[in-house]
């Protein structure tokens, strides 16, 4: 008689660590790495950027950057993001279904961001081989592919070969598809998509087609997963859905006839704001009516108004960085669910932000805004902190 393969549903008490157990075990173990408040101490009290390394050689970051003579906030940063890296494929290597296919969908949005990076370059004629060294590890194609970008021609065929050849032969490619296909229901072909619409505009419509589709991934997973990294996503969803309509005035995005037919488009259907409150924000004209929208959802006025204040002591990107290393941090703080892995690459990706940050104030003698961070796992965190 053949024993049948172990069957495991993410939250599942019962069988979630035949299949997951180890590599659960090993992600958790990893937020020791994670650097401490007196690190961040000793970091901030540094003069050079040699003392910097110096503090770094007694953390988990001794071996990223014991081969560096000298360094520097970007030496820093790839050092960082590479050991991440690392870290990240190590775990996939040990991940079977559905966690492998969850981690995939991490990657994605990495994928997104550089092949909007490659096509931007094409049509500004930028050199490949900068372009490549800018992409994120974890979202790298092919080299082949990558180089083949530039070669096409600035003709209708052309695009249209660099559709099929870019967008479909990855694995984000029926995003792309999603959106020209959008596109092209108003008439054009790719080429006028891929030349007259904004890069940004176009990386907006495919990282929220990623989110619904991370969304309706993680509901099918069900359990913890589906609880967890739902109402993380649901963040995600509705920070973008803020910054979209923050950034689009003073843009085409905010004139009348767009609000609806363009920005609207770019929400995702997904998040706290989600129905109603991305029905409400697709018809604010100024930074008032935004407001007054975000004044229903508590969550997000004490946010708003951080940027309302301009107090300059903190902006709203890190008003929401601090909102995202609370609702991340929480993932850790429950077991038998995927949502840890996700949590511990973006507050790894925080930690790096801090680093160059640091690195940066002490490079230009701007030791007074040093402390403008958000430490990960602080002690002084407000969501810890009885005097908040």
């Amino acid at each position: 008689m053949t024993t049948p393969a172990p069957r495991s549903d993410p939250g599942n008490m019962a069988t979630f660590n035949i299949l997951h157990g180890f590599t659960e075990a090993l992600v958790r173990g990893m937020r020791n790495s994670f650097l401490v408040d007196s690190d961040y101490h000793h970091l901030t009290q540094c003069e050079t950027l040699d003392d910097v390394k110096l503090n770094l050689s007694e953390s988990d970051y001794a071996e990223a950057v014991a081969d560096f003579g000298s360094i520097s906030p970007s030496l820093l940063q790839k050092a960082a993001i590479d050991k991440l890296v690392a870290e990240f494929q190590y775990l996939r290597s040990q991940a079977v279904e559905p966690l492998s296919t969850f981690l995939d969908f991490i990657t994605y949005e990495y994928m997104i961001e550089n092949v909007m990076l490659l096509l931007k370059g094409t049509l500004s004629g930028r050199d490949i081989n900068e372009l490549i060294a800018q992409c994120h590890p974890l979202g790298m194609f092919k080299e082949s592919t990558m180089r083949s970008i530039p070669t096409f021609d600035n003709t209708p065929r052309g695009y249209q070969d660099l559709y099929q050849t870019v967008l479909v032969d990855t694995p984000v490619g029926p995003y792309f598809s999603m959106f020209l296909q959008e596109s092209n229901n108003n008439g054009g072909e790719v080429r006028n998509v891929l030349e007259e619409v904004e890069i940004e505009i176009i990386k907006s419509s495919l990282i929220k087609f990623w989110i619904e589709d991370f969304y309706q991934f993680v509901e099918k997973l069900g359990g913890e997963t589906a609880r967890i990294m739902g109402e993380v996503l649901k963040v995600r969803a509705d920070t973008n859905a803020i910054n979209i309509t923050l950034n689009s005035f003073g843009t085409p995005l905010n004139e009348p006839s767009m609000r609806i037919s363009d920005r609207k488009r770019l929400y995702p259907a997904v998040g706290h704001l989600y129905p109603a409150g991305t029905a409400m924000l697709a018809d604010v004209s100024d930074e008032d009516e935004l407001g007054r929208v975000l004044e229903l959802f508590p969550q997000y006025s004490t946010i708003w108004n951080v940027h309302s204040a301009g107090s300059g002591e903190k902006s709203i990107d890190d008003a929401f960085y601090e909102r995202d290393v609370h609702v991340l941090e929480i993932a850790f703080e429950s077991q038998m669910h995927f949502a840890v892995f996700y949590a511990y690459v973006k507050l790894k990706e925080q930690e790096i932000r801090n680093l160059v940050w640091i690195g940066e104030c002490i490079l230009q003698a701007q030791k007074d805004e040093i402390n403008k961070f958000v430490p990960v796992f602080s002690n002084h965190a407000p969501w810890r902190s009885k005097k908040h």
